[in-house]
């Protein structure tokens, strides 16, 4: 992926200066070895934390080791003000965390109190307004905090990115797409760049790059992804051409940003002038790390950026669109043990999603479009779709939004995709999600989030819960599970 960030971890020990500084530096090379047994790649600081001086020194020291997320490690009860001040100055995501006591023999003369520690530790951070990233029990082993390390890197990627992110988008969104709107205050505070063009900006940059010297290897890669997918080998000059165009813009408009997504026009007038559909390079670039929402989706683009940091793998952006009919629930009755008809959904776009994570996929073209663009004759303009069934395995459903009053709010529900045939056409895949009925009743209507999800290829629950929280969104809904009522659900059932 080249579209995301590298985080280099590094970790500071903190000590109580009433309490052994040795067994604070002890304990953080123990850490420091587990991590390096399990695969995450750690720099250990040589400062140890006693007071404010010591935490101006290590401030400068990661700085120095360009370390973009630190771990900040009570290997003792800590110094809570000098603690939390590096947590406030530190230019990047923060993580607390602490030792456990190893043994009864060490109670009497090598006792840590860092599950004490914490306590004032979270108070401290709370007053000075920093939210850094605590594990839900932070206290263990050198082992155990090693884990806990190791799922602060996702979480990491995630801030790192949407701190240092641009969107660009090409509107306006499609008539009667106003469920898609996108007030922008919300995106600044976060800490997100916009640069808002129109569909004209989009068809020049598109014209400009008529004879870009690097369509033909473009269109060399395309021809070598898509094998006998390539259905419309006479299509692959003007989709290259598109595919050129976006990336010269990307890296002639990133700006002071370092990292950059895009929400695009695609219909209806798109068609008309661009002469085929963007589905398919919108796939490529999702597949790099770029994702290209559909639709002027500016939150979609968001939601895809940051599954992708979380997972390092490609995401996509679907429509929550059809329920599955009762025939084909029956017809597969042993995949589908275990979940009731409401529990299903088929997931479904007109054809953006990668071929890496798709199975058998060709370029068509869109059928909905073909039958209002050109329904009397063979398809021309509405060609550039990239059809299948998407590949079973676990999912994530995810999406951050903005309502019209600038309220942030999000959900993410753990899935799978099951192995079979949608029947359908586009990139298309039926999903299982428990108690999605509830869950789309409570949440998706009753907080009016739009169609369009954020899709992960993997559980990724609780690293997007971990990071929307700690980029100031409370407001996080989740699939409850029976027994567990929505605020607003009737408890008669």
């Amino acid at each position: 992926m080249e579209n995301i960030p590298t985080v280099k971890l590094g970790i500071v020990a903190v000590s109580r200066d009433c309490f052994p500084i040795e067994l604070s530096r002890s304990r953080r090379e123990a850490v420091a070895k587990e991590c390096k047994n399990i695969g995450v790649e750690i720099t250990q600081l040589n400062t140890v934390v006693e007071n404010e001086n010591d935490a101006i020194k290590a401030l400068l020291e990661a700085e120095e080791l360009g370390i973009n997320a630190l771990v900040i490690y009570l290997g003792n009860f800590g110094p809570e003000g000098p603690l939390t001040m590096i947590a406030q100055k530190f230019n990047g995501p923060t993580m607390l965390v602490a030792a456990s006591e190893e043994a009864t023999s060490t109670l009497m003369d090598s006792r840590g109190d860092a599950y004490c520690g914490m306590l004032n530790a979270s108070i401290s951070a709370d007053l000075r307004k920093v939210k850094p990233y605590i594990p839900e029990y932070p206290v263990g082993t050198s082992k155990e905090v090693a884990e806990m390390i190791s799922e602060f890197v996702p979480v990491s990627r995630v801030i790192i990115g949407v701190k240092n992110l641009k969107i660009f988008s090409f509107g306006p969104r499609p008539t009667d797409f106003v469920a898609c709107n996108a007030p922008i205050k919300p995106l600044f505070d976060l800490g997100v760049e916009i640069m808002e063009n129109s569909e004209l900006d989009l068809y020049d940059i598109y014209l400009e790059a008529k004879n870009h010297p690097d369509i033909p290897r473009v269109k060399a890669e395309m021809e070598k992804e898509l094998g006998k997918g390539n259905t419309y080998p006479e299509l692959l000059e003007k989709l290259a051409q598109y595919e050129c165009a976006l990336m010269d813009f990307y890296t002639k408009n990133l700006g002071a940003s370092k990292f950059g997504v895009f929400a695009n026009k695609c219909w209806p007038s798109f068609e008309k002038f661009f002469g085929f559909v963007p589905c398919y390079v919108n796939s490529r670039l999702a597949d790099r790390g770029i994702p290209v929402a559909c639709e002027v989706d500016i939150y979609g683009a968001l939601t895809e950026y940051m599954i992708t940091c979380a997972t390092g793998e490609t995401a996509t952006l679907l429509d929550i669109n059809n329920t599955v009919p009762a025939d084909m629930f029956k017809n597969n009755a042993q995949i589908v043990e275990g979940y009731t008809m409401k529990d299903l959904f088929m997931g479904f776009h007109c054809g953006n999603t990668s071929t890496s994570c798709m199975g058998d996929c060709s370029i068509k073209f869109q059928k909905i479009m073909h039958s209002l663009m050109e329904p009397d004759s063979e398809p021309n303009i509405t060609r550039g779709t990239l059809e299948g069934a998407i590949k079973p395995g676990e999912v994530s459903i995810f999406r951050v939004q903005s309502t019209g009053d600038t309220h942030l709010q999000a959900y993410i529900a753990d899935g799978e995709i099951l192995n079979i045939n949608p029947q359908s056409f586009g990139s298309i895949a039926v999903f299982a999600i428990k108690e999605m009925g509830r869950f789309y009743r409570h949440v998706l209507i009753g907080k009016q989030f739009p169609h369009h999800a954020g899709i992960a290829f993997k559980h990724s629950g609780k690293a997007l819960f971990a990071a929307t929280k700690l980029l100031g969104i409370d407001d996080i809904s989740f699939n409850q599970p029976a027994g567990m009522l929505y605020k607003n659900e009737n408890p008669f059932g």
